[in-house]
């Protein structure tokens, strides 16, 4: 339990910092309700946990081929699946007009955005590995 609640926070940050670069094309002005982004940062842990997994060992021959460079492909893909159910959710998180409108704004959006969220993910990740070593 204590593990998603990191993972929550952690993507948090990371969607928290792809809103705030303009390149991302992300649309969420959650304002004072910060319970909408943990909410998105929520069901992003849920996707990355669950069907991410899944998507990766049907996807591994693409991967393999393209040199692990699909892997980026993948990871655009589920953030876009992240706002569709944001939308459903009414939580008002888009990605380049997504939903209602794919184009590729949306998914150069998505590209983008999550590199960012690794990134910051994977540097957080590291920082909260000293949280697990037992003395």
């Amino acid at each position: 339990m204590i593990d998603l609640l990191v993972k929550v926070l952690i993507n948090a940050v990371g969607v928290w910092a792809a809103i705030q670069l303009p390149f991302t094309n992300i649309n969420f002005a959650f304002g004072d309700d910060w319970w909408k982004l943990l909410a998105v940062a929520l069901i992003l842990a849920l996707v990355n946990s669950y069907v991410k997994p899944i998507l990766k060992a049907l996807s591994f021959p693409v991967t393999l081929v393209s040199l692990g460079l699909f892997s980026l492909v993948l990871n655009a893909l589920l953030l876009l699946l992240v706002a569709f159910v944001s939308d459903q959710l009414k939580l008002g998180f888009s990605i380049g007009g997504f939903p209602p409108t794919l184009d590729s704004d949306a998914f150069l959006g998505a590209l983008l955005a999550s590199i960012v969220i690794s990134l910051v993910s994977t540097v957080l990740g590291m920082v909260n590995t000293s949280r697990k070593v037992v003395v």
